[in-house]
């Protein structure tokens, strides 16, 4: 049975090393045979939280950015993969805020159950993706029928197209075909 699928690449950069760990994913999916749609951040406007927890009642947010239609489409879809370059060893801001604007979804009927993370970093080390591991799934936590399903992690990758070539691309193109 078809998946539908929504890629998140949160990046600030167009084209950047996580976002070709989306689109290696993106390409797992399809040949998969599972629907998906891949959203970036990098053009989008997207604003803080403010806390009024109007949309644990509404189920809506009252910012009207880009965030509310992106939450709409999580809302729907089976499975969720985020991409992030690591900042500081954790997700970048981007995506962290996008997870806080996603809090509509808390109270909701949503679809969503498998996510998987997509990561890139500078620092080569394994262990420079366990910030934003932990940060994804402290929101995961929130979502009782959803869990961390997979993770894959491009260490030593800097300047924009430095992934080319690195073992972690076909990890998450054989990740998406397992969706």
């Amino acid at each position: 049975m078809s998946k539908t699928v929504l890629v998140l690449s949160t990046s600030p950069r167009k084209g950047g090393n996580s976002d070709a760990l989306a689109d290696a994913f993106v390409r797992g999916v399809q040949e998969a045979g599972n629907q998906v749609e891949k959203i970036t951040l990098y053009d989008k406007t997207i604003g803080f939280c403010k806390g009024c927890l109007s949309c644990q009642n509404t189920q809506r947010c009252i910012i009207r950015d880009d965030a509310d239609a992106i939450t709409q489409k999580m809302l729907a879809a089976d499975v969720l993969a985020f991409a992030t370059p690591i900042y500081y060893y954790g997700m970048c801001g981007q995506m962290k805020t996008l997870l806080d604007r996603a809090n509509p979804l808390f109270p909701a009927d949503y679809q969503f159950r498998d996510i998987y993370l997509l990561a890139a970093a500078a620092e080569a080390d394994e262990h420079t993706v366990d910030g934003a591991v932990t940060g994804l799934q402290g929101w995961i936590d929130c979502f009782e029928k959803s869990r961390l399903a997979g993770t894959v992690f491009a260490g030593g990758v800097t300047a924009v197209g430095e992934i080319q070539g690195h073992p972690a691309l076909q990890r998450a193109f054989d990740l998406g075909k397992t969706v």
